[in-house]
């Protein structure tokens, strides 16, 4: 190193004292020395990292921090300059509020879209729902016709819910129409099942019409309000227990809505075998498919950590209900996810450096009817198994492949419409552009029933067109 220092033109080194005689002339020639070889360290390090990826991130996950490490991107601190930060939601809602001021560059991006929760709150995903049922109502679309019941035909996927204290009264009105039917709590900004339960009479809840009444409960966060919903008492159950469906969904840019399906999902069973007995209300081990609920019962296995991949739920339906149904069921669950997405395009603030992949949250009724649970803006990375760790690893690792395509310094003005072949286990759900390039939209308009594909089959009771997916 100290030839280097020696080849380098003098006016490149920094400021010297005067050369002095004896001993405390070479301790200043040799400090004098090691500030020039660490000014040039410091050199060629920025020069190594001059077109890598510089990353952030406050989650501490190896699933993260090892794809990161395997593009050989380098990692600093979130007060340098950095190209990707995979960010907890309290701190996106920090970096895009008003009093931070913060802007981003071109070559900057993050892994949510400012007002995620549209769609990732149960209360606003509900409202947002509700919301574009209407308006597609108004607009007269086929989408939103109704059966002689006044149900929803095609958007009838999310169960029954309404928000508390806000709409006790609406719900005492529902409720009386079926008092035997059992109703789910839901806290609207919590996660893991945390504050959950269940509910089958009104007594169980007349404090929250008082507590609308007062105060102390209006001067308390948003996040303390519910939801309550009608909960789906008649789920399909394998080996009689209840199971739900964890899918991860990508989304690029809200408008136009350019949407991936992650195919590697996942099924999450219950602990303890499924009763709709009254007297099983409290067991949330019965009720509840959450991981953080469910490895602490007695029952939970290690091993497998109670979950099946969607392969595997594929075979088992395709082998017990027949290829043509299973098919159905997932043209229906693919519908639903894009239906929910467009139902919040028009609120998301769409900037230009963000992307996002959802946890979905699906539960299938006995009927083979699929159903919205809730979305959510964080679906966990910690590794509950080793089939966990490899799955969350490789859509990490599929994910960051669309977001930053080659791994190169991102660009917020490009297109975000990566080829097909970086998209790994990711595979197109809807790319608003190419459908009305295709004339899709206007086709749908058109036709007698509803489909969102290029082909539609003839559903059994309605004579509809049946619901298919984008492809």
């Amino acid at each position: 190193m100290e030839e280097v220092v020696q080849d380098r033109k003098p006016a490149s080194r920094p400021l010297r004292a005067p050369a002095r005689e004896g001993a405390l002339g070479g301790v200043i020639r040799q400090e004098n020395s090691l500030l020039t070889t660490s000014s040039l360290y410091k050199e060629q390090l920025q020069w190594i990292m001059a077109g890598k990826v510089k990353w952030v991130t406050d989650i501490e996950k190896s699933v993260l921090i090892n794809n990161f490490e395997k593009r050989g991107w380098v990692q600093v601190t979130e007060n340098e300059d950095w190209n990707f930060y995979w960010m907890s939601v309290q701190t996106i809602r920090n970096v895009f509020s008003l009093e931070a001021g913060y802007r981003l560059s071109d070559d900057q991006i993050v892994n949510h879209f400012p007002n995620h929760y549209e769609l990732t709150r149960k209360d606003l995903m509900v409202k947002n729902i509700k919301r574009y049922r209407k308006e597609l109502e108004k607009e007269g679309s086929p989408l939103a016709e109704k059966d002689e019941n006044g149900k929803y035909i095609y958007l009838d996927f999310v169960p029954v819910t309404f928000m508390l204290p806000a709409d006790y009264n609406l719900f005492v009105e529902e409720f009386r129409k079926s008092p035997s039917s059992t109703w789910i709590m839901k806290p609207c900004g919590k996660a893991q099942g945390k504050g959950i339960f269940l509910i089958n009479k009104l007594s169980q809840i007349k404090k929250w019409s008082r507590d609308s009444k007062t105060s102390s409960f209006v001067s308390q966060s948003s996040k303390e309000a519910y939801v309550i919903s009608l909960y789906i008492s008649n789920p399909l159950l394998i080996g009689g227990r209840k199971f739900d469906l964890r899918l991860y969904v990508l989304v690029s840019t809200y408008r136009p809505l350019r949407c991936y399906m992650y195919k590697l999902g996942f099924c999450r069973f219950c602990t303890v075998k499924y009763t709709p007995s009254t007297s099983e209300l409290d067991n949330m081990f019965v009720h509840l498919t959450n991981v953080a609920i469910q490895k602490h019962g007695d029952d939970y296995n290690h091993i497998h950590g109670g979950k099946w991949t969607v392969n595997n739920l594929r075979l088992y339906l395709e082998s017990t209900r027949g290829k043509e149904v299973t098919g159905k069921l997932f043209d229906e669950i693919h519908w639903i996810i894009v239906q929910s997405l467009k139902a919040v395009a028009p609120v998301m603030n769409n900037d230009k450096h963000c992307f996002e992949c959802y946890g979905y949250d699906i539960i299938i009724d006995d009927k083979l009817k699929p159903w919205l649970i809730e979305v959510n803006a964080s679906p966990s990375l910690t590794s509950s198994t080793a089939n966990d760790r490899i799955l969350k690893y490789n859509l990490i690792n599929d994910t960051l492949n669309i977001a930053v395509p080659n791994g190169e310094i991102p660009d917020c003005k490009w297109n975000k419409s990566p080829p097909k072949e970086v998209l790994g286990n990711y595979e197109i759900l809807y790319d608003e552009e190419l459908a009305q390039n295709d004339g899709a939209e206007r086709d749908l308009r058109n036709r007698s029933g509803p489909s969102i594909g290029l082909k539609g089959s003839r559903t059994r009771d309605t004579g509809k067109t049946a619901l298919t997916t984008w492809k």
